[in-house]
């Protein structure tokens, strides 16, 4: 995968905004990049893109963006067993434009929100921004220091959207069938639509498997996705909705044309050769992230506490008490995401993103030590 040691070699040719706002000596671990090289059939694609037609594509007015759609089908019945019907994909910058865009035409000011928290701080500064009240489902530990999350649903009264994020982003959470068809039914029960956010499908670990919940309840899913976390593409703006709901797709599809953007030329380039031909990259890199995940468990400080995550690059440690992001960042020059930012439950946590190589991993691991 890569030979890189030290973190100054990888800020010596990484100048994006994860090493960029990390001041000298410090070393970033929090927004969820990658220090790893992106996948060489993803790299000779775009390359190729470069020196070919940079011109209109010939899906240009197409809201499937034609070859995206077909490659998002394809990888999920591959994948995951689900026969997603490419008719019903269309395309979005990133996530978080798919979701305001679905909010905007579904809900009003005032409708809530059902969200597992705590939760991807950009998704409650949308619910903030467009006062849609946050009804939060808590996960909470399951046992002690090593075991997993649990949730009990609350009444959703008063809620118009279940946000799903599964797998579930800090925690790492893959949620089981039981748990889906439990949250299914309350879906049905207070008439919800589902908007899922599966963009961490792809990095589960085994035995864990992770289940569409448009292979639950169909016609009430709108699903979002994106090869931007597993494939190490941030910065490629193209993400996928299936639109699941019948309903949805009638409220869509009176919107004015071209008024929600599209994915671009290279960012639909890159996903579908992503899609279809990175996986012996994904598998290298997802042994190097279990091995990771692992050695946190090692060498992890005695006074925080570590749930192993099921999925994800990311490790949600409770140290007890707020505050220590800041502590951490100054005193041990390790920069991590603070619990606080996302939400109920997460003011005692700091979050670590340890897609990295070992060598810097461990030097993240010693300096936390002290």
């Amino acid at each position: 995968m890569t030979d890189i040691k030290r973190a100054e070699d990888i800020k010596a040719t990484h100048d994006g905004f994860k090493w960029a706002k990390a001041a000298p000596g410090v070393i970033p671990a929090w927004i969820a990049d990658m220090d790893l090289p992106t996948a060489p059939e993803v790299v000779s694609a775009l390359q190729r893109r470069a020196e070919g037609d940079l011109g209109y594509p010939t899906w240009l007015d197409s809201p499937q963006c034609g070859p995206l759609a077909e490659a998002f089908a394809e990888r999920m019945a591959g994948r995951y067993g689900w026969r997603a019907d490419s008719e019903h994909v269309r395309s979005y910058s990133d996530i978080n434009q798919a979701l305001q865009v679905l909010l905007h035409v579904w809900t009003r000011p005032g409708d809530g929100v059902a969200v597992h928290t705590p939760t991807y701080p950009p998704f409650l500064g949308t619910l903030e921004g467009m006062e849609r009240p946050l009804h939060p489902i808590q996960l909470r530990p399951d046992g002690p220091s090593g075991g997993s999350w649990r949730f009990e649903v609350p009444d959703l009264s008063g809620c118009k959207v279940l946000l799903l994020v599964n797998p579930h982003n800090p925690t790492g959470r893959v949620f089981t069938r039981e748990e889906l068809t439990e949250l299914a039914e309350h879906v049905e029960r207070h008439d919800l639509l589902v908007i899922s956010d599966e963009i961490h499908a792809d990095l589960v670990y085994a035995p864990h498997q992770h289940i569409p919940f448009a292979t639950i309840l169909p016609e009430r899913t709108v699903t979002l996705t994106s090869a931007t976390k597993a494939f190490n593409l941030g910065g490629i703006r193209c993400s996928v909705a299936h639109i699941g709901s019948p309903d949805m797709r009638k409220v869509l599809a009176a919107q004015p044309p071209f008024v929600f953007g599209s994915a671009n030329l290279f960012g639909v380039e890159a996903t579908v050769v992503a899609w279809r031909h990175g996986d012996a990259w994904l598998q290298e890199t997802l042994a190097l992230l279990d091995r990771n995940r692992r050695t946190i468990a090692e060498l992890l400080p005695e006074e925080a506490s570590y749930r192993m995550p099921e999925a994800t690059y990311l490790a949600w440690l409770d140290y007890g008490r707020p505050g220590v992001q800041e502590v951490l960042e100054r005193e041990a020059k390790v920069m991590l995401s603070d619990g606080a930012t996302f939400g109920p439950g997460g003011a005692n946590y700091v979050r670590l993103n340890f897609a990295t190589t070992e060598p810097i991993l461990a030097e993240i691991l010693h300096r936390m030590r002290g």
